[in-house]
């Protein structure tokens, strides 16, 4: 599949997209497909210098940065694209969309082994998502937004929060989130937080009129007379 074809799947997949050609010509995200299948072709060739020239100006112009040395399939959606950063050993299947602000990071810092995840086919990002680490993320695979990934995830899945754990597998919830994400009936954390402090506060002051002894009452009368005495014998 070659370019042309991929801004068709682009423009199949993007309802804002009124044609192939719009795509070609304005879609940033596809603009840096061209930078980067000639910066991989460089990069294959052992020229890492300029493929790392090619990469950077593909980053200055479309606002996504790809290292030369990543590979990825075809048809490929970079939707928004601004802020993506794909790194070294990343790989990414057939069919793929990858929102702005997404990063495909790595762990570790030896060099010549795979420091960067590996995506299937037909997997989604969310925007602002994080997938780090050599992990493999199985295809047909939804990653939500902000969403931090550090372990493999199994096909059909669907993973969310921080760190990110899959509330989907094969379109079946494995955790039940309803209550979760019904905000209006959430409670309250200030209102807790001040049960939390008024139940201290009772507990203290039972440990306190427990402490307290029959001898360790004093009256108000009885310490007016004692200043009395201490006066008279002055």
């Amino acid at each position: 599949m070659g370019l042309l074809a991929d801004a068709r799947s682009i423009a199949d997949r993007d309802p804002a997209a009124k044609s192939a050609l719009q795509v070609v010509l304005l879609y940033p995200g596809f603009h840096i497909l061209i930078f980067h299948r000639m910066a991989h072709w460089f990069y294959r060739l052992r020229r890492f210098m300029i493929a790392r020239w090619i990469s950077q100006t593909g980053r200055f112009w479309t606002g996504i940065e790809i290292h030369p040395g990543a590979k990825i399939g075809t048809g490929l959606f970079i939707d928004h694209g601004s802020g993506i950063v794909i790194g070294e050993t990343a790989v990414i299947g057939n069919e793929c969309t990858i929102y702005h602000g997404v990063t495909l990071g790595g762990t570790g810092k030896e060099k010549g082994r795979k420091r960067h995840p590996s995506l299937g086919d037909c997997v989604l990002i969310g925007a602002g998502a994080k997938v780090l680490g050599p992990i493999n993320v199985g295809s047909n695979v939804m990653v939500g937004a902000n969403s931090v990934v550090l372990h493999d995830v199994p096909e059909g899945a669907t993973v969310v929060g921080v760190p990110g754990h899959v509330v989907k597998q094969q379109g079946k919830k494995v955790v039940q989130h309803s209550t979760e994400l019904d905000h209006g009936n959430a409670p309250d954390p200030l209102e807790q937080e001040i049960c939390r402090l008024m139940r201290r506060v009772s507990l203290l002051e039972k440990s306190m009129s427990m402490q307290k002894g029959p001898d360790c009452t004093v009256l108000p009368d009885q310490v007016v007379k004692q200043n009395q005495k201490n006066n008279n014998n002055d």
